[in-house]
């Protein structure tokens, strides 16, 4: 018999009828339109600011931090344009830097022990106090003693960039690599506030009035820190009262905070020698766009610097980074002595800043892994510490220099101050790499008796 076709089963009248064509976003994703290219992978900032959280307290933090650059421009240009002394404007910014000096690690301590929006908070609003009242001191003609106890009021400002590496350093606990970049981006940053802050300060007073730099600043200050505050989802947990020790007496800290005061006094000495001597070339008004191409030749060498996948540990890079920069420092002072072209100084200039950030992120770096737990906003405060009073010290060395002798002279002063940076650093290598090698032969023993 012919075997008969199956028969359809009878379609439910009352069943929704397909559409003739569905067309749906992964449909669409999957069409092949062509030859299959492959997406790259995210680079490493981008998967670092994919950590929930990361790009929010990143925002405030670089708000609170570009008046770090301001306040004191904005300080020298307020007094000397109502007092008509330079010598009172500095004295008072010099009394600010060392109150500073001696309030921030307290502060920071506070921020390790009760939480960073805790201590945070309140401190900046005091600080911001100091600022207004040195504003209105100003303003009225107050009696002169009245703008040192105002400005020493500031030395409460909390140390924004040391707390943003905190919070890294709990985001990404274990995460060598993606610290790494944190680290690197922390000091492209920081160099990138210390670039605009004074341009911005220099325009607002000359442009508005003179009290409009601190003004901004302040508004800056607490809005950054309110918005950074504000994200608790990535604020390190407070480690309360800790019998931990203090930062300054963990094993090799002394000498990590000298090459800090050592590298400050490159930095300070770098400013006013750079000043003088585009002020005897009569060009005074460029040595702001001159110093700016410094921190732009940091800034760039920071960003490129985190991209790098580094197999050495930090205290072997050390060394080579900051004879790296001892090296390059050599650039401007040749420039300097040999042709006196501002243009050759500048190219000199933006040379030698691109070894500084490795130098600093690798000072950081080791600044974090020496720190004892809990202690560590106040570990790299005292490494910020040493830097300003190295600035302070690199600033009258390098300023004494530039006046009784000359400003190409000057320049010899940043290249002995790296010498002496890399002369610390060096010291006590063998002895770290001695201990670290005993370790490693200690562990290879218990393994093999295990």
């Amino acid at each position: 018999m012919p075997q008969q076709p199956a028969r359809k089963a009878p379609k439910d009248p009352q069943a929704p009828k397909a559409p003739l064509l569905t067309v749906t976003a992964d449909a669409l994703i999957a069409v092949d339109f062509g030859p299959r290219t492959r997406s790259r992978p995210p680079g490493p900032y981008r998967r670092l600011f994919a950590h929930p959280g990361a790009r929010a307290f990143t925002v405030g933090n670089l708000i609170a931090r570009l008046p770090m650059g301001m306040f004191s421009v904005s300080a020298v240009l307020m007094i000397a344009g109502a007092r008509g002394s330079y010598a009172l404007a500095g004295a008072v910014t010099a009394t600010g830097l060392a109150a500073t000096a001696l309030v921030a690690p307290w502060t920071a301590r506070l921020v390790d022990r009760y939480g960073q929006a805790r201590i945070a908070v309140p401190a900046t609003l005091f600080a911001a106090l100091g600022n207004l009242a040195l504003l209105l001191c100003v303003r009225h003609d107050a009696p002169a003693w009245t703008l040192f106890a105002a400005y020493a009021a500031t030395a409460t400002t909390p140390n924004t960039g040391g707390m943003s590496r905190a919070r890294w350093a709990h985001l990404l606990k274990g995460d060598a690599e993606s610290l790494h970049t944190a680290n690197s981006f922390e000091q492209a940053a920081d160099e990138l506030c210390f670039m605009l802050g004074p341009v911005l300060a220099a325009f607002l007073c000359g442009t508005f009035f003179p009290e409009a730099g601190t003004l901004v600043g302040v508004v800056l200050l607490v809005t950054g820190v309110l918005l950074f505050a504000a994200q608790r989802s990535t604020e390190p947990p407070p480690r309360g009262r800790t019998a931990v020790k203090s930062p300054l007496r963990a094993p090799g800290m002394p000498s990590l905070l000298a090459v800090c005061l050592a590298m400050g006094a490159v930095f300070g000495s770098t400013e006013v020698v750079t000043i003088a001597f585009a002020d005897a070339e009569g060009h005074r008004t460029a040595a702001g766009a001159v110093l700016a191409l410094q921190a732009a030749g940091s800034c760039a060498a920071g960003l490129l610097y985190g991209r790098l996948r580094l197999s050495a540990p930090a205290e072997y890079r050390y060394p080579w980074c900051i004879a790296a920069m001892t090296t390059l420092l050599t650039l401007p002072l040749l420039a300097a002595s040999l042709t006196g072209s501002l243009p050759l100084l500048s190219l000199a200039l933006l040379i030698s800043g691109m070894a500084t950030a490795p130098t600093m992120i690798t000072n950081m770096a080791l600044v974090q892994q020496r720190t004892p737990d809990g202690r560590l906003n106040e570990g790299m405060t005292l490494a910020v510490t040493a830097l300003l009073g190295g600035i302070a010290a690199g600033s009258a060395i390098g300023g004494w220099m530039a006046e009784h002798l000359s400003p190409t002279t000057g320049y010899g002063v940043p290249v002995m101050a790296a010498a002496m940076a890399l002369l610390i650093a060096l010291a006590p290598l063998d002895l770290r790499v001695g201990d670290r090698a005993a370790a490693d032969h200690g562990r290879e023993q218990s393994s093999t008796a295990g």
